[in-house]
């Protein structure tokens, strides 16, 4: 299944602003069904009239918060529902700040949105797209899943986050070739920096107000959802929209293959106490 396929029913979460509402008005535009998830109903009252306008088969609104047990629920349970070809794992918080210092109610929050509602919802959907034989998840991860030990500033404090999207690339790729063969594409996006609302908070409470764009500046959201759609369709299961080499992915990839060979027996030389 391509992005170009003829459409289902995509779901999309963290749809009210940047990367998700870009998903959502683009597949609007490529005739797709839409089910439409964030926290902020008037955003997505909007967003529906929006995508409609631009040509979507029909849209649903989902108000829920993706770190509320009983919310997740009901979007899993329409995430495995039979008409649904795509979705797309774009929710998430960042808790950003000091690891000492952030409050643990914050960082379990974007444990449960980045990582359990991820997890959840790409659990509810694949088994029915493997039974029709057709289907597409995209997860939003960043780069800062490879930033491990880059000290902050200009870098945020970021233990938590990054670790979250350190495991959507890890179990993105790990279930990608899971499904190896299947019809069933898995692809994880890792975009830098990027315009839009996403450092005017940290995630506790929704972003009040009209859409905006942070002071930081980055990418426009739009160029990251041109590369997935396009890498989606290429097959890439990890995609960097800013990466001009494309082979950097499998040097990782070899890497890591590096690094199991200490999957052995023995303990290294280097450890002995001799």
């Amino acid at each position: 299944m391509t992005s170009h396929d003829a459409p289902g029913t995509a779901i999309v979460t963290g749809a009210s602003s940047g990367i998700g509402w870009e998903y959502a008005t683009r597949l609007a535009a490529r005739g797709w069904g839409l089910v439409l998830v964030a926290r902020r109903a008037e955003r997505l009252d909007v967003l529906a009239e929006e995508a409609l306008n631009k040509g979507a088969a029909a849209v649903e609104a989902l108000v829920a918060d993706l770190g509320s047990p009983d919310d997740l629920a009901h979007v899993v349970e329409r995430a495995s529902g039979t008409d649904v070809d795509l979705v797309v794992n774009n929710a998430g918080i960042n808790g950003y700040g000091p690891f000492a210092e952030v409050d643990p109610a914050l960082l379990t929050r974007v444990v449960n949105v980045n990582v359990v509602a991820l997890t959840a919802l790409t659990r509810a959907a694949v088994p029915g797209m493997l039974t029709r034989g057709r289907g597409a998840m995209i997860n939003v991860a960043s780069l800062l899943a490879f930033a491990g030990d880059l000290p902050p500033d200009p870098l945020p404090w970021r233990a938590v986050y990054a670790g979250t999207k350190g495991y959507a690339v890890t179990f993105t790729r790990t279930l990608a070739a899971e499904l190896a063969g299947s019809p069933v594409r898995v692809q994880v996006v890792c975009p830098g920096l990027t315009a839009t609302e996403f450092h005017l908070g940290a995630g506790d409470t929704p972003v009040g107000g009209e859409r905006r764009v942070h002071d930081e500046g980055g990418m426009p959201a739009a160029d990251v959802v041109t590369a997935s759609l396009a890498g989606l369709d290429a097959g890439e299961v990890v995609c960097v929209p800013g990466l001009t080499d494309a082979g950097v992915v499998a040097r990782l990839a070899e890497a890591e293959l590096n690094l199991r060979a200490g999957a052995g027996s023995r303990m290294a030389p280097r450890y002995g106490d001799g």
